[in-house]
C-alpha cells in the first residue's frame, strides 16, 4: 500500500535546528522511499512498511540525543505527491 506521511518538527530549546537537519539526513539515505522538504513540514511517499521504517530508524536517534524536540506526524493511505494537489479547489 502506497502512503503519504507528513512530519514536523518543533523546537523545544535553543540548538534544534542540527537536530531537525540530522534527522532529515538520516531520513534522506534511505533509497525506497521519495522524501520532499519545504520550510513547513516534511513528506515522505512510499510503500507503507518502507516509509514507517525509514521514519523510526531516523528519529529513534533524534530522541535519543538529549535535545528536546516534537515531532508530529500524519498518515494518508495513498500516494498524495504535490504534484497531485488540486489547487483549484481552494480558489
Amino acid at each position: 500500500m502506497k502512503v503519504t506521511l507528513e512530519i514536523t518538527m518543533y523546537p523545544l530549546t535553543d540548538g534544534f535546528k542540527e537536530a531537525v537537519k540530522d534527522f532529515l539526513r538520516r531520513l534522506n539515505k534511505f533509497e525506497n522511499i521519495e522524501v520532499i522538504t519545504n520550510g513547513v513540514s516534511t513528506q515522505v511517499f512510499g510503500e507503507y512498511d518502507d516509509v514507517m521504517s525509514a521514519y523510526t530508524q531516523a528519529l529513534k536517534p533524534s530522541m535519543e540525543s538529549g535535545t528536546p524536540i516534537a515531532a508530529v506526524s500524519k498518515i494518508i493511505n495513498s500516494h498524495l505527491p504535490p504534484d497531485r494537489w488540486d489547487l483549484s479547489q481552494w480558489t
